[in-house]
């Protein structure tokens, strides 16, 4: 008995051309102004954001199915996928509220050193204005 599978012959350079016309359209993307045209909302940021994106699926879907043979696999590979989906949505959930609630501060010590020496530094020029030296 021979074990030979059926599989459709895929030619990458056909993948590889769809790849490069997905980099493309990603370029485009960018060159194009959509805050002068204001198509969808805030300025064409929302536009702009799912144009990049659903590029950026198509070309990860081009690898994944074609490059990594998961299109010629068989059923287990979504048993194999599911735990991933499930850990990378409870991250993602378990992150939103230290995210969204903006928890963490942005004071730095260093700035408010650096702003008390350019205070002094001001106080000394306006007594001393030959003795200056901070910039």
């Amino acid at each position: 008995m021979s074990d030979q599978h059926d599989h459709a012959y895929v030619k990458y350079s056909t993948i590889f051309y769809a790849l490069c016309i997905c980099t493309g359209l990603s370029i485009v993307f960018d060159v194009i102004d959509f805050k002068k045209q204001n198509i969808i909302g805030m300025n064409g940021v929302v536009l702009l954001t799912v144009l990049v994106l659903a590029v950026a699926c198509a070309k990860a879907l081009f690898v994944l199915i074609y490059f990594m043979h998961l299109k010629f696999e068989g059923r287990w590979k979504y048993v194999l996928l599911s735990p991933t989906i499930v850990l990378a949505m409870g991250l993602t959930i378990a992150i939103t509220p230290d995210i969204g609630i903006h928890y963490y501060t942005n004071e730095a010590p260093q700035i408010d050193y650096l702003e008390q020496a350019r205070e002094t530094a001001a106080k000394t020029d306006a007594l001393n204005p030959e003795k200056s030296h901070v910039e």
